[in-house]
């Protein structure tokens, strides 16, 4: 998991890999295995609890969700000096480990390789509602930060006992308390050692400001970067336990939720392979081997029939939805009279398909039963939200339930629950042996949900002076995120309607914004072209929020947006904010004689606050993009009747390198500002400034997405 694995450095907490195997390790022997040391606990109000109601009752580290909801971090600090963080959150390619380990770091007065994290597993780490929504930097580095800072004080609380000094004459910097007047010094592990102190943090804990930092706001590689380079990281699917059977799970032909029966099922075949088991629980069936060659022989001889409801195809999908809503209301009051005054008023109609996730690396879980408990190690995004389901599952307390998520290659939501994992920990339980099950890609591309398609109606009004004063947008079915518009409209509605939409939908990376912003940023650039004015003069007339100015100019000087675009190219512009991030997107596109359209330059301001790593934060800004690329261009699920048509990467169209044009990351860093999340922002305004510039270069507006799976329009 880090430059060492979590079972190096836990045994030399003391605890044993024996101890690890075993699913159950409570708090307490926890916390006595780890001897002396300081252990720092911090208590923050729940997220969302009413002002009246009584504060959350402390649970221990790594406990059930019972009770309140609450958002803790702690620093353990061993007899040796070892500095070992933990937090909930899970490592998603996203860099979390590292941002962590920079925070604490930056407290104690490390380096960021000083500072092991161990990250969501719920034995260890504090609860967590699950890494998504860009809560990352906004919900864990808080926490942290002060639990580090409380550490700081108490070191330094020691240091003047055992120095007999002044606390405030003594610094704290590699491990050490000096005291710089004598040059004496006391390490880490030499103040704790024989200690075994627990202290809350109260909110008002003093934290290094911005201003000060020594580590972050430096760029700054993972900290295990060596071993990402060299292929010796591990990952979830490279995970196996002793003795551990692989199995494959028989999926029907449909998607998952259509109501797929099985109405028959031959596994004679399957039964006469050596070594094969087979399982079924209802319309659960699995078969078992001692290899994933056996256990792939043994599905494919299981001959089954099923019985499924039919479903809507691609092509009945928008008829289809717009049935299922229905008309929204008429427009009245001050909106009605808003519009009817708008010098220029239009009223478009943009389309969105189904997206997949398509994250690089296919889930895979492992569980194996202990007696009466149990451990799941897998690709998940919620590790506690994956040990509810399997305490409701089995009807186990989350006591007896211990789940490790893995570092994983990507989810972009799609990992939101355990998949493979709760279908290994059933079979598991059947068997009573360590239980397999890696998906592939044809299952990661259909066993779960995806990105909503969906209708989005927008109605505008303005002013000959290019001053907006009416709008009106309805999202059906795609999602509410990112529905309202950042630019000033003194009269406006925006709603959401939900659809009953023929394939099973969830999250995706920043959930609708992207597809909001696409038609938002898209009716933005038609009304400038309607008023015969500049696009990003237009977006400035508009933005009120400094924070939003500020990026959309960024962005506009770094690109050259004065500038004239070559015959047969374009230039387009996106901005908006989104979770706490503020994003601005210029590109140049060329489009060739046969229609086919390339993405030339891509430049993005973005500011978030006060920046942790700025390293980090441009590979999350060209990630971001290069993902945007592909599910504003090409991807789309082509579907019949409830089964996906393409589900292989040779079928489903994603961004390749020579799609990828050159991105430019300009930061805006405000270390006045709180940090802000940056994984979900980026993604946001591509899709916009991208319609633009094909619109700019060519004459022809594309309203529905994908824009040009098969290259533009005749």
């Amino acid at each position: 998991m880090n430059e060492r694995s979590l079972a190096d450095i836990l045994e030399e907490h003391g605890i044993s890999r024996e101890m690890l195997s075993g699913p159950v390790l409570s708090r307490r022997s926890f916390l006595a295995t780890l001897g002396g040391g300081i252990v720092v606990l911090v208590t923050l109000p729940v997220l969302g609890r009413a002002a009246d109601e009584a504060p959350p009752v402390r649970r221990q580290r790594g406990a059930g969700r019972e009770g309140p909801r609450d958002i803790a971090g702690w620093i353990h600090i061993d007899q040796q000096g070892a500095v070992t963080a933990y937090a909930g959150k899970v490592e998603f390619g996203q860099n979390v480990r590292t941002m962590l380990a920079m925070v604490v770091a930056e407290e104690l007065g490390l380096q960021p390789a000083q500072v092991h994290v161990v990250l969501a597993d719920t034995m260890l780490t504090p609860f967590d509602m699950g890494t998504f929504g860009s809560r990352s930097t906004p919900a864990t580095v808080p926490p942290l930060r002060q639990a580090a800072a409380a550490a700081r004080e108490l070191l330094l609380t020691l240091g003047a006992e055992k120095l007999t000094v002044d606390r405030a004459k003594l610094t704290v910097a590699d491990g050490k308390v000096t005291d710089p007047a004598t040059h004496r010094s006391l390490g880490f592990g030499e103040l704790t050692k024989g200690e075994e102190l627990v202290q809350s943090i109260p909110a008002d804990t003093p934290v290094i400001p911005p201003a000060q930092w020594r580590v972050e706001g430096k760029p700054a590689l993972k900290v295990d970067a060596a071993d990402v380079v060299t292929g010796s990281k591990k990952f979830a699917s490279d995970f196996k336990r002793p003795g551990m059977l692989y199995a494959k799970v028989i999926r029907p032909p449909a998607l998952p939720g259509i109501g797929a029966t099985i109405k028959s099922a031959d596994t004679s075949k399957a039964e006469a392979i050596s070594g094969v088991l087979v399982c079924r629980d209802g319309d659960f069936l699995a078969v078992a081997a001692p290899s994933e060659t056996i256990a792939e022989q043994a599905a494919a001889a299981v001959k089954v029939e099923w019985d499924h409801t039919p479903q809507v195809s691609e092509k009945e999908l928008l008829d289809h939805l717009r049935k299922t809503a229905g008309p929204p209301p008429a427009s009245t009051g001050a909106l009605a009279a808003a519009m009817a005054e708008a010098d220029v008023k239009l009223s478009e109609t943009y389309t969105v398909s189904y997206v997949a996730h398509a994250a690089i690396e296919p889930r895979s879980g492992v569980a194996e039963f202990d007696g009466d408990n149990l451990t799941v190690w897998c690709a998940t995004q919620s590790p506690f939200g994956v040990r509810s389901e399997l305490a409701r599952m089995f009807g186990m307390p989350e006591t007896r339930i211990r789940v490790i998520a893995l570092d994983t290659g990507c989810g972009f939501g799609g990992k939101t629950r355990g998949h493979a994992g709760l279908e290994a920990a059933r079979i598991a339980r059947m068997l009573k042996k360590p239980v397999r099950v890696a998906w592939t890609r044809q299952e990661e591309m259909t066993g779960t949900h995806f990105r909503p398609a969906g209708i989005i109606d927008i109605s505008s009004g303005v002013q000959k002076d290019g001053a907006l004063i009416a709008w009106e947008h309805h999202n059906y079915n795609s999602g509410p995120s990112g529905l309202g518009t950042p630019y000033h409209v003194p009269n406006q509605t925006v709603a959401f309607h939900p659809c009953d939409g023929p394939l099973p939908i969830g999250a995706y990376r920043a959930l609708a914004a992207p597809v909001n912003f696409w038609a938002r940023e898209s009716h933005m650039d038609e009304l400038a072209h309607a008023l015969g004015m500049d696009p990003v003069e237009f977006r400035l007339k508009n933005a009120t929020d400094p924070r939003l100015r500020a990026v959309i100019k960024a962005a506009a000087q770094r690109f050259g947006w004065r500038a004239k675009p070559a015959p047969g190219h374009g230039f387009g512009i996106a901005a908006g904010t989104e979770k706490g991030g503020y994003i601005a997107t210029c590109v140049e596109i060329a489009v060739d004689s046969r229609g086919q359209v390339s993405v030339l330059r891509l430049v993005s301001a973005f500011e978030c606050g006060a920046v942790i790593n700025p390293l980090h934060l441009a590979n999350q800004i060209e990630g971001g993009a290069t993902m945007a690329l592909g599910a504003a261009l090409f991807e789309a699920i082509h579907f019949k009747d409830g089964a996906v048509l393409n589900s292989t990467f040779s079928d489903y169209r994603l961004p390749r390198f020579s799609d990828t044009p050159k991105i430019e990351a300009v930061i805006l860093d405000r270390k006045d500002l709180p940090s802000a999340g940056a994984g979900e922002a980026q993604t946001c305004s591509v899709g916009g400034a991208l319609a633009n510039a094909i619109f700019n270069a060519t004459g022809v507006r594309l309203r529905a997405l994908p824009l040009v799976p098969g290259g533009m329009p005749k």
